[in-house]
């Protein structure tokens, strides 16, 4: 379970020394060892998450919230994404689940304080991995080695001037184990009470040689997880809840609608018997077919993580040491969505007379008012099954190090190539385009039902049509020493640097991308990117009185492509009693651009809702030149891009707290902060385009006959964000008992604002409990209050967790809806999950437990922003009530 870093009972001796803290680059977090002498035990310095000058105190300035890697095992947590998933301030990710219906995106990543992905730094043992390759302005969360970690460190205080000012959000450092001697092997399995979602993990460990008695060690670890995907129809998933006021439903049905290019009549040849088929519903007006595409998907796709790490130690004397380490991991996900589309647009998608599929003709059901002219058809390859692609990343990073002590400075080096490749692959389901047109024409394909023989073979499209690399190459430097003696203590300096290369290649396979629409690649152009950045920050730590210290800190960044910055950091700690500790910092930031939002290609894809176009459908109402299937509550291209002329982001952050013990064993901490951001990059979401069209009519592109060809979404600067709030925790161990050892934990945050403008100049828009555009290319909702509780018991070989995740309500999207569901709301949600340890046996250890005890399903949503429809996979959890198992034996 998460805590808060507890005030230790040898305060007062620990900081005697005036050891000074502050925030540091690459710092390694390792826990405090006494080192003994033949005249005293001493406390060895040590260097702590955000700070690159060694001391012996756990609270500093900032803020940290550690999870450790033996409570991922109680808590049945498999993944780096659920793992955050329990931290307050990580209030909304882009989650495994969300990848569904969207292509070239990361597999799952981190967002601090709901300012978007890109401004949380993720950090492997305090260096940076290679962004993912799809969406370069984050880490793919899928490839870190959960299975090597020792614990994950939450820096929550905004930019840092030395790890980088672009950790506007906070920075998230997962820490792997430093070394290992043995073998061990361990196995779990996570079985949903419901069909679908079954998950397997397996991991092997094992390293030898021991530092001080060998002067080295090597160890390794592989780890292997998959789970099963979870489809619509095992939840019960549609995109038509009339409770809800949804109807996201879409004009291109199977059995098809069709439009009469000779007279206009329209209608499909089931609209007289009801719609009566799969997954078909009538419109409102009763005048075509409505396909539910939302009950085809899958809302958890199929996933796999492999990861390899190993880690070579060689002691060179005393005070030194080199290494070498290497990780290697992987992530698959394979999703499942709706039948190929494809819309006639009156010339495009023509079913001739002659075919012996056109109605009336023998095989199709006859309607009445035909002219005999081709009929443009609207409609899916459900016949042929659902989209089946497969996203495919992979991370790699090599590191080469020396860290030790020399003439009198502590100091860490090290040389990093670090890469990450992406790719997309048509698996199944898809159609090439040209292909489609000539077997309506020479009547071997069947909008309406069964095909000839072989159809699908012959105008079915697969291979990879997507491909993305990203490297880092980069040197660092930093020693910290103390420089003079200080009435009130040592004076504490620090001095480092960085030089990063960073490339990023977005290749388009276009032999397959261009035979299938649906991918949004097929007009795309490959494009690639590269910058060097620079980097030089220093360090002081000032004993000022006794118990009184500052932080002063500076970074100086430079960009071979958007220019260079200062950044300073001025921090404040002051204890004025044992069980009282006062800490506040202030600091600004500044985050360029990524390569991907400067050189993503523009693709066009389907938006994730279904929407009226506004000039031919207002209201829901066809207008003259307008057709009900393709311009009324359907799904339209979006085209998505980057920009080459996007300005860097620029921040302020404040904190104020205080870590106190107001009785025994009792740990409270409070902490303010406040952000403020200038020029936030993301793009206008659909949503909003949508409502509001006179606004943003320049963001409309139409075909030469009027209807809309696609609408625009690509990166642009959009104006300011400010969101303020506090974060709350508590740990109480409670006194011995004869039942056993009791202690209570809980970690929450509280946001008292988040504003945010759509545009440069625009007005300030609130997203706090209320579903709105907010930060980044998909709407969301920042929660005003969530938390994670947790009562932990141990009693001899026997320990167990019972633990309590909420969030409150929040108004809902209500975006499509008219009255009497218009100001829906989204009702408060809690978890409940449980475990329970035995290590009696030796070298064994056994965990069981329920994940989401009560089966407390999503709450309902009406958001139609992604492709799962009536919750938001975002922040519900669809797999329900699960039991898991968990086994590790430690051979030697």
């Amino acid at each position: 379970m998460m805590k808060e870093r507890g005030l230790p009972r040898s305060l007062r001796l620990m900081f005697s020394g005036g050891v000074a803290v502050g925030l540091g680059l690459l710092a390694h977090s390792v826990q405090a060892q006494e080192t003994k002498t033949d005249d005293a035990p001493q406390m060895q310095r040590i260097e702590v998450t955000g700070s690159s000058i060694k001391r012996v105190a756990n609270e500093g300035v900032s803020p940290i919230t550690i999870i450790k890697a033996d409570d991922f095992a109680k808590a049945g947590i498999t993944t780096a994404s659920e793992a955050l998933g329990t931290i307050s301030a990580n209030q909304s990710q882009f989650t495994t689940s969300t990848n569904v219906g969207k292509g070239g995106t990361v597999g799952a990543s981190a967002d601090l304080r709901s300012l978007g992905s890109n401004k949380t730094l993720v950090l492997l043992n305090g260096r940076r991995l290679a962004n993912s390759a799809f969406d370069g302005s984050t880490v793919d969360l899928n490839v870190i080695p959960i299975a090597a970690l020792d614990r994950v460190e939450i820096l929550r205080d905004g930019a840092s001037a030395i790890y980088g000012t672009d950790a506007i959000g906070g920075v998230i450092n997962f820490i792997t184990k430093r070394s290992y001697t043995g073998l061990n092997v361990s196995g779990e399995g996570i079985i949903p009470s419901q069909s679908g979602g079954q998950e397997g993990r397996i991991n092997v460990s094992g390293g030898f040689g021991d530092l001080d008695k060998d002067g080295y060690n090597v160890f390794g670890v592989v780890d292997y997880h998959k789970q099963s995907k979870i489809t619509a129809s095992q939840r019960g998933i549609t995109g038509y809840v009339p409770s809800l006021g949804l109807s996201q439903t879409s004009g291109n049905t199977f059995p098809a609608n069709f439009v009469d290019t000779g007279n206009g009549v329209s209608g499909n040849p089931l609209l007289a018997t009801g719609c009566n088929a799969a997954h078909l519903k009538p419109n409102a007006k009763g005048t075509s077919c409505r396909y539910d595409y939302s009950s085809t998907i899958d809302v958890v796709p199929e996933t796999s993580e492999l990861a390899v790490i190993g880690k070579g130690t060689l002691k060179l004397n005393a005070d030194n040491k080199a290494s070498i380490e290497y990780l290697h991991s992987e992530s698959k996900v394979t999703q499942t969505v709706a039948g190929d589309v494809f819309a006639g647009n009156g010339s495009d998608y023509l079913l001739p007379s002659s075919s012996k599929y056109y109605p009336g003709n023998g095989i199709t059901p006859a309607v009445a008012g035909l002219s005999g002219d081709p009929l443009s058809v609207n409609f899916r390859s459900a016949g042929f099954g659902g989209r089946v692609s497969e996203a495919k990343n992979t991370a790699d990073r090599l590191l080469l190090a020396l860290d030790g002590t020399m003439w009198g400075w502590d100091y860490k080096t090290g040389l990093s190539y670090a890469v990450s490749k992406a790719q997309e692959t048509l698996v199944s389901g898809y159609l090439n385009n040209d292909s489609v047109r000539a077997a309506l024409l020479n009547g071997t394909l069947n909008p309406f039902g069964a095909s000839d023989p072989g159809v699908y073979d012959a105008v079915k499209n697969s291979g990879k049509y997507l491909d993305a690399k990203t490297t880092i190459s980069s040197i660092d430097f930093t020693a910290s020493r103390e420089i003079a003696q200080l009435p009130a203590g040592p004076l504490g300096f620090a001095i480092g640097g960085e030089y990063r290369h960073e490339t990023a290649e977005y290749d388009i396979i276009h032999s397959v991308a261009d035979l299938s629409e649906s991918t949004g690649s097929s007009t795309s152009k490959s494009q690639s990117g590269k910058r060097n950045v620079g980097a030089v920050f220093s360090e002081l730590s000032i004993p000022i009185v006794k118990d009184l210290e500052a932080q002063l800190a500076v970074r100086y960044d430079d960009y071979s492509d958007v220019g260079s910055t200062i950044n300073p950091k001025i921090g404040l700690r002051w204890q004025p009693a044992q069980n009282l500790m006062i800490r506040s910092s202030y600091s600004t930031g500044f985050r360029a651009p990524s390569l991907y939002e400067l050189n993503q290609p523009a693709s066009t894809t389907y938006t994730s809702g279904s929407y009226n176009d506004p000039k031919l459908c207002p209201g829901g109402n066809v207008a003259p030149g307008g057709v009900d299937v393709r311009d009324c509550n359907t799904q339209f291209f979006t085209q998505t891009g980057g920009n080459k002329s996007l300005q860097p982001e620029k921040s302020t952050s404040f904190t104020l707290g205080t870590v106190f013990e107001p009785v025994k064993d009792v740990t409270v901490s409070i902490d303010y902060w406040n952000i403020k951001i200038k020029n936030q990059i993301g793009v206008i979401s659909e949503a909003d385009i949508f409502a509001d069209p006179a606004k943003y009519a320049n963001l409309y592109v139409r075909k030469p006959d009027g209807s809309l060809d696609y609408i625009v979404q690509t990166n642009q600067n959009m104006g300011n964000v400010h969101t303020q709030g506090f974060d709350l925790g508590l740990g109480w161990r409670l006194p011995k008992t004869g039942f056993g050892d009791f202690a209570f934990s809980i970690d929450g945050t509280y946001v008292t604002q988040y504003d945010y403008q759509s545009e440069k100049g625009g007005a300030y828009l609130n997203n706090l409990a209320v579903y709105a555009g907010g930060v980044g290319s998909t709407p969301g909702v920042v929660f005003r209050w969530r938390h994670t509780a947790a009562v932990n018991w141990k009693n001899g070989p026997w320990s167990a967790t019972f633990q309590q995740t909420f969030s409150t309500g929040y108004v809902d999207a209500n975006n499509s809806v008219s009255a009497p569901y218009d100001t829906h709301n989204v009702g408060s949600y809690t978890r409940y999950n449980t475990s329970l340890t035995y290590t009696g046996i030796k070298n064994l250890t056994l965990t069981g437990g329920i994940k989401n005890i009560l089966n407390k399903k999503p709450p309902a949503s009406n958001q139609i922003d992604n492709f799962q429809i009536g919750y938001d996979p975002r922040y519900g959890d669809i797999v329900g009530r699960a039991f898991f198992v968990r086994a590790n034996y430690q051979f030697f």
